[in-house]
C-alpha cells in the first residue's frame, strides 16, 4: 500500500493536462461487450478502476489490451460468460453496468452487488426497476443480482431519482431490446451523453442523452466502433480546488468548461479568477479564499464528487462556509482526518459547518475507503504548512491518473512512497 508525502504551503503554478473521464470509461468498457467485433477506446485513463474492469472483461473471456497510451482495444467475440467474477466485482461500484450489458447480450446476467467507496447507501433498486420494465425477471439472492429475459421489450420508464447508474444501465439493456424505450427523469451528467455517443457509434439509436428524456430505439445488432472518452471534469475540478486552496495560478488543458460552470461560479465567489477559452481553464486563487456556501445537486448543479475537495478550500477560507450534501449520507467521513491538520469543522447529519482557519498544518492522514475524500486530503496537504503523509493512496489512484507526476509538474513537492 503506497502513500503520498506532501510538503505543502507553496502555490501551485503551471499547466496540467486532464485525463479521460473515469465515470465515462467504466461505463464504456462494459458497453463494448454488446458489439459483434472489436472496439477502440481512446483517452482512457490508466487508473485503478479501469484496470479492475480490464481484469473483469478478461475473466469473462473478452480479448482486451492496451494498444498505446490511453488506447484500449476490446474484442468481445467468442466470450459467452454471463456470470461476473465476484472477487473483482466487489472492488468497484461501476461493475453494476455488467448487468445491463450481459442481459442485453445473452438474455441472462448474474452480478454480485458492487463495492466501491464507503460514502453511504447506493441502492440498485432503480436499475432493477428498469430491467423489470423491459421484461426481465430479476431477483436478489445471497448478494447476487440475477436477471433473465427471453427477449427484452421497450418500455417507458420513470426514474424516481435521476440516477446516473440506472440511466446508463437501462440504456445498455435497451439498445438491443425490441421496440422503443423512453427514460423519463434521466440523469444529465456529461458521461451519460458520452456513453450514448459511443453506443451510437456502434450502431445504437439513442436520442436525448444528456437531457431529462432519453429515447432508445432498439436495434438487432451492434458493430464495433471507435470513440474518444471525454475529459474528466472531476479531475479538472480537483485541480481547480487545489489552485484556489494554495493561492496558485494554473492552466488545465483538455478540459470542457461547460461541464464545470457550477464549480467555476462557486470558486469565483471565493475570490478566485476563472477564465476559459476553448479546451482549457485557467484558475488564479486569492492569497486566502473567502467563505462560500455549497449545496450539492445533480448535474448541472455543484457535483457531489467535488464537495469533499471544496471542504478543503473552505477549511482555510476567511469566514464560515456551510456545505450541504444532498446525494449521499456518508460523505463527510474524511473530515476527521482534516481535523488532524487543524481544520475547524462541525458535521451535523448531511451538513458540514466549516470555520476557516488562517493556516492548516501538515499531518499524517489516511484516505481510507474513499476516493474523493482522499483527493480532499491531497488538496488540504498542498495548502498546509509542513509535511503531510497521506496513507492508503490506492483509493485515490482509483480515479486520478499519475497524480504525483501531475502535481510535481505544477511545482508541488510530492513523493509517492511505496
Amino acid at each position: 500500500m503506497a502513500k503520498l508525502r506532501v510538503v505543502g504551503g507553496n502555490p501551485l503554478c503551471g499547466s496540467v493536462r486532464a485525463s479521460g473521464s473515469k465515470n465515462a470509461a467504466v461505463a464504456a468498457i462494459p458497453a463494448a461487450l454488446l458489439a459483434h467485433g472489436p472496439s477502440r477506446l481512446e483517452n482512457v485513463p490508466v487508473i485503478g478502476d479501469v484496470e479492475v474492469f480490464v481484469d473483469i472483461l478478461r475473466e469473462l473471456g473478452a480479448d482486451i489490451s492496451w494498444r498505446g497510451p490511453g488506447v484500449l482495444e476490446i474484442n468481445p467475440n467468442g466470450f459467452e460468460e454471463w456470470q461476473a467474477p465476484y472477487d473483482l466485482v466487489k472492488r468497484l461500484r461501476a461493475s453494476y453496468y455488467l448487468l445491463g450489458a450481459l442481459l442485453a447480450k445473452f438474455g441472462r446476467a448474474e452480478v454480485a452487488l458492487p463495492g466501491g467507496c464507503d460514502i453511504g447507501v447506493r441502492p440498485v433498486d432503480l436499475h432493477l426497476k428498469g430491467f423489470r420494465a423491459l421484461g426481465a425477471e430479476v431477483s436478489l439472492e445471497y448478494g447476487v443480482v440475477k436477471a433473465r429475459a427471453e427477449r427484452l421489450q421497450g418500455a417507458t420508464i420513470y426514474l424516481d431519482d435521476a440516477s446516473v447508474g440506472a440511466t446508463i444501465n437501462i440504456m445498455l439493456a435497451a439498445c438491443l431490446a425490441e421496440g422503443t424505450t423512453i427514460i423519463e427523469n434521466a440523469a444529465r451528467e456529461p458521461h451519460v451523453a458520452d456513453v450514448a455517443n459511443y453506443l451510437n457509434a456502434m450502431g445504437a439509436r439513442i436520442h436525448g442523452a444528456g437531457t431529462e428524456f432519453v429515447r432508445i430505439q432498439g436495434v438487432p445488432y451492434l458493430a464495433g466502433g471507435e470513440h474518444t472518452i471525454i475529459p474528466d471534469e472531476i479531475e479538472v475540478g480537483t485541480y481547480m480546488m487545489a489552485a484556489v486552496a494554495t493561492g496558485g495560478e494554473i492552466c488545465i488543458e483538455n478540459a470542457i468548461a461547460k461541464h464545470l460552470e457550477a464549480v467555476a461560479a462557486k470558486l469565483r465567489e471565493t475570490g478566485a479568477e476563472v477564465e476559459t477559452d476553448g479546451d482549457w481553464i485557467r484558475v488564479k486563487g486569492p492569497s486566502r479564499p473567502r467563505a462560500a456556501n455549497v449545496r450539492t445537486l445533480r448535474y448541472p448543479g455543484f457535483p457531489t464528487d467535488l464537495q469533499q475537495p471544496y471542504v478543503s478550500v473552505a477549511a482555510r477560507a476567511e469566514g464560515v462556509s456551510v456545505v450541504h450534501e444532498t446525494i449521499y449520507e456518508n460523505r463527510f467521513a474524511f473530515v476527521s482526518e482534516l481535523l488532524r491538520m487543524g481544520a475547524k469543522i462541525k458535521v451535523e447529519g448531511r451538513t458540514a459547518i466549516v470555520q476557516g482557519v488562517e493556516r492548516l498544518l501538515g499531518a499524517p492522514v489516511r484516505a481510507r475507503n474513499d476516493l474523493r475524500g482522499g483527493a480532499a486530503l491531497v488538496v488540504a496537504a498542498l495548502a498546509a504548512e509542513g509535511e503531510s503523509e497521506i496513507d492508503d493512496l490506492q483509493y485515490i489512484e482509483r480515479g486520478y491518473e499519475r497524480l504525483d507526476d501531475k502535481l510535481r509538474a505544477l511545482g508541488a513537492e510530492v513523493t509517492r512512497v511505496p
